[in-house]
């Protein structure tokens, strides 16, 4: 792992990373969601075998409540008990998060209320790779539960046994065998067998993300998600704790992004002797090797004041703070969640704290948080207004009206007069 001096330059560099576009993966994705629109169903199972070498006529596209049922005896009690208590956290923090119906008096006679209504139906994207995402199904899943959503479609190329009985505990019936852009256009558009949807959420690769983008004109999604990135914002702590907090984000992708932002030199060296004794540990294909190698660096800022800046620019998807009492959370601006203190290891946010592990990337975090139960409702405002109130707002709004050279608008007022 490299230690560079936080230069100007380097700050630029890392920043004007994030944003390239992968015109690559959009224009493969782009060409896949038009044969998906043109061909439907046909189109998912040629890309099925293309991609995933999975045969759908003779296997069928959805998985069912029979086939979850027969992989019961593969998964230990040990697992479900740890999935239980994953989606019980979950569950309580998204029921916290979820926006609540209240009605304000504004003046006499003028009452504004708010409705909360669940998005009618949503798609989960669960990531297949070298293993099948059950983190994912639990953030995804559960929010979208507690907020009411009646029609859940996950879809997934290769799950496992773990994930379809990680489904069962869920309550879900059913998950389509498909992945990549194809899933994608299909949840946006529909086919025969797999229904359109209002919303799609989760993560996936680069194709993924840029089928995502690409219907998000027709299609709501929940946020751009591009590769994984980690700050561990310190000028002291335990270099075995910080080391594993990044190699834990390294591991995700080899172009995961994972930081240390400190001014000490000496915890710089620390680190990264850490960081290269635990890689040692790591099987060679671990994508950790690559993503420290490619993209990860220990940036040696001129003082702490320097690297909260640089932090709070960058606005990372994940910052930890090993050091930090409370009172410094007011210096952050910009982050998808916060690990304080030495015991937050990032893991524990991504499977099992309750957060949820779906966060913005690529400096996304300037404008949004992480995704919650909120993302799953629409707030609807009710008008009521009445006599009284209608005489106390009318000459005002038609003011309001013809300033801005807008009779009809003026009129509709007059009239009630």
């Amino acid at each position: 792992m490299r230690i560079l001096k936080l230069t100007p330059a380097i700050e630029k560099s890392l920043l004007r990373a994030r944003h390239e576009r992968d015109r690559e993966a959009e224009r493969i994705a782009s060409k896949i969601i038009a044969d998906v629109r043109k061909r439907g169903d046909s189109a998912l199972i040629h890309y099925a075998e293309k991609f995933d070498a999975l045969d759908l006529r003779r296997n069928g596209l959805w998985i069912d409540e029979k086939e979850f049922d027969g992989l019961a005896k593969q998964v230990s009690l040990d697992f479900r008990r740890a999935v239980h208590h994953a989606a019980r956290n979950v569950r309580a923090v998204a029921r916290q998060q979820l926006p609540r119906p209240w009605s304000l008096a504004v003046e006499p006679g003028v009452t504004i209320s708010q409705l909360v209504r669940p998005i009618d139906s949503i798609g989960c994207y669960i990531p297949g790779g070298r293993f099948a995402l059950i983190s994912t199904m639990v953030m995804t899943v559960v929010p979208a539960q507690v907020a009411g959503v009646h029609n859940i479609t996950i879809v997934c190329p290769k799950p496992n046994a773990e994930l379809l009985i990680a489904a069962s505990i869920l309550g879900v019936k059913k998950i389509a065998r498909i992945g990549g852009a194809q899933a994608i256009a299909a949840l946006a558009y529909g086919t025969k067998q797999i229904p359109r949807v209002d919303k799609i959420f989760g993560p996936g690769n680069r194709f993924v993300t840029a089928a995502k983008q690409l219907v998000s004109s027709d299609c709501a999604i929940d946020l751009p998600a591009g590769p994984t990135e980690a700050i561990v914002l310190a000028a002291a702590g335990n270099p075995k704790f910080i080391a594993a907090d990044l190699l834990a984000q390294a591991e995700h992708a080899p172009d995961a992004g994972s930081f240390l932002v400190t001014p000490s030199k000496t915890l710089a060296r620390k680190v990264q002797s850490e960081v290269e004794a635990q890689l040692a540990n790591l099987p060679a294909n671990n994508p950790a090797h690559l993503s420290m190698e490619r993209t990860g660096a220990i940036l040696l800022a001129s003082s702490i004041a320097a690297a909260w800046d640089f932090t709070n620019r960058f606005a990372p998807e994940h910052l930890s703070l090993p050091t930090s009492p409370d009172s410094l959370l007011k210096r952050i601006t910009a982050s998808g969640t916060i690990f304080l203190g030495p015991w937050g290891a990032q893991p524990l946010g991504d499977y099992i704290t309750g957060s949820n592990h779906v966060l913005p990337t690529g400096g996304s975090a300037r404008m949004r948080g992480g995704l919650s139960s909120a993302d799953f409702v629409k707030c609807i405002t009710v008008q009521t207004v009445h006599r009284t109130g209608f005489h106390r707002l009318a000459n005002d709004a038609i003011k309001l009206a013809k300033a801005e050279g807008l009779q009809a608008h003026a009129n509709a007022v007059e009239v009630r007069k």
